[in-house]
């Protein structure tokens, strides 16, 4: 990579920044959380929306490896969602020591609500960009995130 290769990277830096911060601390997250209509708090909602996205049902370990977390934190927001009666816990048939969480009805509607309102949102933010832009961004942004987390599991394996 050349300075110029380096310096187009480091001036991406900030807005990546100004985007992590404007998504996660700004009023859109509330935004959303409050069109979900449960009384959980945000990290216990990442989870749930972790396992909507999923798709299917994952052990603790499973959902701390994907948020990048500490098992004992995933256990505690489990909890709370068990106690809202937005996930169930289901048994491991070959293995009774080992439990699967996945939404119930009510967290899937939940997470769906979340989605539909972010995705409202970023639509509405976008809309004036042209088709090839949309594409473009969606393309690009797939790839990055991909590559990076590649790239991370590089160090992990150090």
């Amino acid at each position: 990579m050349s300075s110029a290769d380096d310096d187009q990277i480091l001036a991406v830096m900030p807005r990546l920044a100004q985007l992590g911060t404007a998504i996660s601390r700004g009023r859109l997250t509330e935004h959303a959380m409050d069109s979900a209509g449960v009384g959980v708090d945000r990290p216990a909602f990442s989870v749930l929306v972790t396992l909507h996205l999923t798709g299917k049902p994952l052990r603790i370990s499973e959902i701390a490896e994907r948020m990048q977390l500490v098992q004992p934190h995933v256990t505690r927001q489990v909890q709370q969602l068990e106690r809202h009666g937005l996930v169930r816990r289901t048994g491991d048939p070959n293995d009774r020591r080992v439990s699967f969480i996945e939404p119930t009805d009510e967290g899937r509607v939940a997470a769906e609500r979340y989605a539909r309102t972010l995705i409202g949102w970023f639509t509405g933010a976008i809309a004036h960009w042209s088709e090839q832009d949309r594409a473009d961004l969606g393309r690009l942004l797939a790839r990055f995130a991909d590559d990076v987390t590649a790239r991370l599991a590089t160090l992990e394996d150090t």
